[in-house]
């Protein structure tokens, strides 16, 4: 278990722009943060719940109930964050909580696409158009790709040879 976590990286401590890192990291983790927080106000519960229920991932989580999986959405991001804060000096947490921000966010973003009533496609009008429910889904592909460059350079260089040493 020692040689294996030897492998894997601590994202900032990589050589160059690799440091910087450090400031998606936190970033990240305030995001989870605030996120988990949210999940346990009934407005956020209500809001949740279109998504929830379309999702062919995460549907299941109605055994929970209607504030059920809400919470157990808010706690899942409070172990993201700690995940990530503690992978600021642990590589194979690093690794696990990006790896987990990007299941989070893949799935998040998946609801743009099975929630109905969220995006018109059209191809003789606007060929986009979404709701506010679509506008605060999009950003979520900015997060993704974060929880992605965490990920990669958390990597072993033998998966990813994007890293390099000084």
């Amino acid at each position: 278990m020692r040689e294996l976590t030897k492998t894997f990286n601590i994202a900032e401590t990589g050589a160059g722009s690799y440091r910087l890192l450090a400031i998606l990291r936190w970033v990240m983790v305030v995001i989870f943060v605030s996120f988990g927080m949210q999940k346990f106000t009934l407005q956020s519960a209500q809001g949740i719940e279109q998504f929830i229920s379309h999702s062919p991932f995460v549907s299941w989580l109605s055994l929970f109930g209607f504030r059920g999986e809400a919470y157990f959405l808010g706690v899942t991001e409070f172990i993201i964050a700690i995940l990530l804060a503690v992978g600021a000096f642990s590589p194979l947490m690093s690794a696990l909580g990006s790896l987990m921000g990007v299941i989070t966010f893949m799935v998040t973003w998946s609801f743009f696409f099975t929630t109905p009533g969220v995006v018109k496609w059209s191809i003789s009008t606007d060929p986009m158009a979404w709701n506010l429910a679509g506008e605060f889904l999009f950003k979520d592909i900015v997060l993704l790709c974060v929880c992605v460059v965490l990920l990669m350079a958390s990597l072993p260089e033998t998966i990813t040879r994007l890293r390099t040493y000084p």
